[in-house]
C-alpha cells in the first residue's frame, strides 16, 4: 500500500492505495470522478486523458502513486462552475461529439494542445496531435472544427489555414 496526497480539481486528496492502482482507477473508483473513461486498457484510445501538473497524460498509463504530490485536472474540474471551458463550449457548438465516450479525453487533450501551441493551430497539426485519441463515431471532422474554434476563441484571433 502507498499513502498518496495530491490535488484533484483544486481539492486536496489523500488516500492509501494498492501500489498497482492506476490513476484512472483511483479517479473513478476512489474519488467517484467517472468522467475520465476507461476505453481500451492499452493506452491507445485516449478516453482516459487528464492533466497532471498541466500536461496531458493517459491516466491508464500512470500509477496513482506516481501522481503523489501532483496537481490533477479531470474533465469535471475544467468548467468554471456552470460556465463551460471554451473547449467544452466549442465541442457543444460544433457538435464535436456523437456518443460522447471519447469526448472527455478529447477535450482534455485539446486544452493541452491549445496551451502548447500559443501561436495558433491548423487542421494538419490538430489531426496529427489527435492520433492518440480514438473516436469511433464522428470521423473527427467536427472535433477538429471544435478545437480550431476553441483555439481561436482562446487566442482572440483567427485560426490558421490548413
Amino acid at each position: 500500500m502507498s499513502d498518496i496526497s495530491l490535488v484533484v480539481n483544486g481539492r486536496n486528496v489523500s488516500a492509501s492505495v494498492e501500489d498497482r492502482t492506476l490513476l484512472v482507477n483511483f479517479l473513478r473508483e476512489h474519488l467517484g470522478l467517472t468522467g475520465t473513461h476507461v476505453g481500451c486498457d492499452t493506452s491507445q484510445c485516449g478516453a482516459c486523458v487528464v492533466h497532471v501538473d498541466g500536461r496531458s497524460v493517459k491516466s491508464c498509463t500512470m500509477l496513482a502513486a506516481q501522481a503523489d504530490g501532483a496537481a490533477v485536472l479531470t474533465i469535471e474540474g475544467l468548467a468554471d462552475g456552470a460556465t463551460l471551458h471554451p473547449v467544452q463550449a466549442a465541442f457543444r457548438e460544433h457538435h464535436g461529439l456523437q456518443c460522447g465516450f471519447c469526448t472527455p479525453g478529447m477535450i482534455m487533450a485539446a486544452t493541452d494542445m491549445i496551451r502548447r501551441h500559443p501561436e495558433g493551430l491548423d487542421e494538419k497539426t490538430v489531426r496529427a496531435e489527435l492520433e492518440g485519441n480514438i473516436c469511433r463515431c464522428t470521423g473527427y471532422h467536427n472535433i477538429v472544427k471544435a478545437i480550431l474554434a476553441a483555439a481561436q476563441a482562446m487566442a482572440g484571433g483567427a485560426a490558421k489555414a490548413a
